[in-house]
């Protein structure tokens, strides 16, 4: 774990909107995904937040080197600092690198009162 990254409960806001630049630098939290502690992420993107967990999907390792610095230079993607493997910030897709056609796994968040929350059932289990 990179830092002591806050622990989040479904229904808890993570963090102001205000907090969020698009393309800019992510909230980085922690949350329970199946009984286990995990740590995740929330970035603007064009104006819309994504939130996905902190792991590649190569190999599990957190892709910021920096905290919350999951974008390339150019602000297209979001990127693995340890494989260099690449994502679209819009729904995970791994474009390139070591793991392509597969993808990170979405948070699921609800944006109210100027900020963003983790959703009542934040992961998918199917």
């Amino acid at each position: 774990m990179m830092q002591d990254d806050p622990l989040i409960q479904p229904g808890q806001r993570i963090c102001d909107l205000t907090q969020l630049p698009d393309r800019g630098l992510g909230v980085r939290f922690a949350l329970d995904y199946a009984g286990e502690r995990r740590n995740a992420f929330v970035i603007n993107f064009h104006g819309r937040v994504h939130g996905y967990l902190n792991s590649c999907a190569h190999i599990p390792v957190e892709l910021d080197y920096r905290a919350g610095d999951f974008f390339d230079l150019s602000g297209a993607y979001l990127v693995c600092a340890t494989h260099g493997a690449y994502y679209a910030p819009d729904n995970g897709m791994c474009l390139g690198g070591p793991c392509p056609g597969r993808s990170l796994t979405p948070v699921a968040l609800q944006l109210r009162d100027d900020g963003v929350y983790l959703a009542d059932e934040p992961i998918n289990f199917d």
